[in-house]
Formats: structure tokens, sequence, C-alpha cells
């Protein structure tokens, strides 16, 4: 008899449900995974305790987005609508990632003081710092784009961190080659063309550039896809590497690398 028939036997299979305290993420990564319109919120005893709806999963999703974008802006998440926030609401979530940045920085402005004695002798290597520089901060700030965002997804999980090395060296090495033969073109045309003259040496500083580019480009993506893992380990949101931090790390070790080279092929010449 139908009337008679247990609740078991029309729905017969496992019903998916969630915890009351379970991080929001979560539950929006069961419903889509599921394609779920309601997902059942139980006790530890499996009792109804009420339901998370599909218009509640789209209001987490929204904000969680919301605060990952802002962290990778380099800020503390904002919980309020822009014009809602008070004024000095708005310093205090900007001026901490601000001011560690600025100190960071610093450490930038000690490694060009290390190396000023080889400015002093070959101020022409001072013309490509900016582009040196920000090819490896652009570079970690996609790698780290990329596998925070894998990680939010989980597209990749902790112990997948040496699968991502071994995909992120290789690109860095031919973004890093790219980005070095489009450096050495550039001198070689200023050079040519009467638009610049970098001296008797220029071949020689055309090659340092492409080589420091690959370098530089390299290690970018590579500290910039492990930053991430590294702070999701230590139990930070792995969106708090975000890309000016990313930048300013690059920045200090470019500087190392690009003089490095410098040296290597300069010595003698120039320097």
């Amino acid at each position: 008899n139908p009337a008679d028939s247990m609740l078991s036997l029309a729905q017969p299979y496992e019903v998916i449900t969630t915890k009351p305290l379970t991080d929001r993420e979560d539950v929006a990564r069961q419903m889509a995974k599921y394609d779920l319109i309601a997902l059942p919120v139980v006790d530890s005893t499996h009792h109804l305790l009420g339901i998370v709806t599909f218009d509640d999963m789209i209001d987490a999703m929204i904000a969680e987005q919301t605060e990952d974008v802002q962290r990778m802006g380099g800020m503390e998440a904002i919980d309020q609508p822009y014009m809602q926030i008070s004024f000095l609401q708005m310093i205090k979530k900007r001026a901490g990632w601000l001011c560690v940045l600025f100190l960071s920085e610093m450490l930038t402005a000690s490694a060009m003081q290390v190396y000023s004695d080889e400015l002093e002798k070959a101020i022409v290597l001072a013309l490509f710092i900016p582009l040196v520089m920000s090819s490896g901060g652009n570079s970690g700030s996609q790698a780290t784009s990329l596998i925070i965002r894998a990680l939010a997804l989980r597209e990749v999980r902790l112990k997948d961190w040496y699968r991502v090395v071994l995909r992120e060296i290789p690109t860095g090495i031919v973004l890093g080659s790219i980005l070095g033969v489009i450096g050495i073109i550039r001198i070689v045309v200023w050079q040519e063309l009467g638009i610049f003259d970098y001296g008797e040496h220029w071949q020689l500083l055309a090659i340092t550039i492409g080589a420091a580019l690959i370098g530089i480009v390299t290690f970018g993506s590579f500290a910039g896809s492990m930053l991430p893992f590294i702070l999701k380990r230590v139990g930070f949101d792995p969106a708090s590497a975000s890309a000016p931090f990313v930048a300013t790390l690059v920045d200090v070790t470019g500087l190392i690398i690009y003089f490095s080279v410098a040296y290597a092929i300069l010595r003698g010449t120039i320097l």
C-alpha cells in the first residue's frame, strides 16, 4: 500500500546536507557541485534546522569573491558597500597593508644601495631597472592570481605544489625568453637608429637585459605560484598573497638577479 510505504523507499539515495558551522564558501561549492536549489542544514543528530536556498548561495559567493578581490588588491576586506563605509574605516582597511608594502619596498632601496658602486660605473644599467623589475612583478602577479583561483575552486590542493612548480618554471623561462628577445630588439633598434647610444659594449648590455629578464620572470612565476600555497599551509587565506605584495617580493630579488647577471656578463668592460 503506497500510503503505508516508508519515505526511504520513495527517496532511496542519501540526502546531501550541511552543518550549521560549515563555511559559507564550502556550502556554495557543495550546492554548485550537486546542482542543488536548496541545501538542508542539520545538526549532529541529523535533525533538520533549516535550509540554505539558491539565492543565499549567490549572496555568499558574491561576498566571498569580493573579499578575495579586495585582498588581492593589497587591502583588508571591506564588509560594506563602497559608498557606505566611513572615511575612518576606509583609512583603517587600506593603511595597514600600505605600510607593510612600504616597509617591504625599503628592502628594494637597500638592495640598490648595495649595488650603488656598479650603478656609478655603468649608469646605463639604471635605465632598465623599471623594465626588469616590473616584468618580474607582473609575471609573479599573474601566477599568484591563477593559483589563488585554482585553490578556491579546488582545482589544485596543497599536495599539488610540486606539479605547479613543474608547470610554472618552464612557463617562466618561455615568458622570460619572449620578453628578453623584445628587450634585446629594443636596444638594437635604438642603437642602430641613433635614438640612444648605449656605448661601445651595447651588444653585451643587450645580452645582459635578455638574460636578466629570463631569470627574473622565471623567479617571479615560481615565487608568485608558491606564495598562496605557503599562506594556505600556515593557515592564512591564500588571497592575502596580494599582487602588490608579490611585486614587492620580486622587486628585491629581481634587483639581485639583475645585478648578478650584469656583473657576470659586463665584468671587465663597463663594470
